[in-house]
């Protein structure tokens, strides 16, 4: 249960719940991806299993961490913790291929009935549309939006279940939201890759907005924080915009490192294929062509 402040002092207390989970879906990983190491040629590589532990890591660092102790009392703090929960460790958690570990991991007798619920119709239509751009997208800008409302935001500052559900959601969002961006197993396309640069342009602007607002507003936006013991020499106003540039600098920059990995990856065959044509042209011999789409090996 994440830590409430009502004191001038700020105090922390080791959360055992959350670290006995963390520790749980480490070992399961673990588990899943020796399993795949041991018993297939298809392997997944060290980076993978290193990125999924370090997006636990900074699951820890947001939640377990004296970091959380300081959330009520400042919202750089606020705006750190809600980086890493929906950006980062979510963004890192999907590069790991955590369900086909988790999958190759599990007993047969599990594998086995799940693998029966989801041959089902339903389920498997509704694992479609849930995992489409087009709602992850929704899901990840609402949350984003609704939880910034003042009242709302003074609604998980005051109650600590609230807290709860808003930090659930806000790592439920990441993981909708990076979904269709790193498309992890078993996920399939739903689109021409380039569409993911027109989707990650556009989940800039919910952030743009609510981030240019709180920088250049002259009020304070969340009162709540008029309570709360000063930190740090920052006035209430100068710690809302240093949230808002915090979060305005980070997002933007975030983004932008799968948009070029995306760009460059659809950018090199065609650049090969040119750079191959301008060579044999300039040598004067025959130019090799690509081979059709469908004839190529994948």
């Amino acid at each position: 249960m994440p830590l409430h402040v009502h004191s001038e002092t700020v105090s922390w207390a080791f959360p055992v719940s959350l670290t006995v989970a963390l520790l749980f879906s480490a070992w399961l990983y673990l588990r899943g991806w020796i399993c795949i190491r041991v018993g297939s040629a298809n392997t997944i590589p060290p980076w993978r299993a290193v990125s999924f532990s370090l997006g636990l890591l900074l699951v820890a660092a947001a939640l377990g961490s004296p970091l959380a102790a300081y959330d009520h009392n400042l919202l750089t703090v606020h705006m750190i913790k809600h980086l890493l929960l929906m950006t980062l460790a979510p963004a890192l958690i999907l590069l790991g291929e955590p369900v086909r570990i988790f999958w190759i991991g599990m007993r047969q007798f599990a594998r086995r009935s799940l693998r029966s619920v989801f041959r089902r119709s339903p389920v498997r239509r509704f694992a479609r549309v849930v995992t489409r751009p087009a709602v992850c997208w929704t899901v990840s800008a609402l949350t984003l939006v609704v939880w910034h409302i003042p009242t709302v935001f003074t609604l998980g500052v005051r109650s600590a279940t609230w807290h709860t559900v808003e930090q659930t959601m806000f790592f439920g969002a990441g993981l909708f939201f990076w979904w269709p961006v790193i498309q992890p197993w078993p996920s399939s396309s739903t689109g021409p890759r380039w569409s993911m640069l027109l989707y990650l342009f556009l989940a800039t602007l919910p952030c743009d907005i609510l981030s240019g607002f709180l920088v250049f507003s002259d009020r304070v936006a969340y009162p709540v924080y008029f309570s709360a013991p000063r930190m740090f020499g920052f006035s209430v106003l100068e710690d809302q915009q240093c949230a808002a540039a915090l979060m305005w600098t980070c997002i933007t920059l975030l983004y932008l490192v799968p948009a070029a990995i995306i760009s460059s990856t659809l950018l090199a065959p065609r650049s090969s294929h040119v750079h191959n044509l301008q060579q044999s042209q300039f040598a004067g011999g025959p130019v090799q062509q690509r081979p059709p789409r469908h004839l190529e090996v994948v």
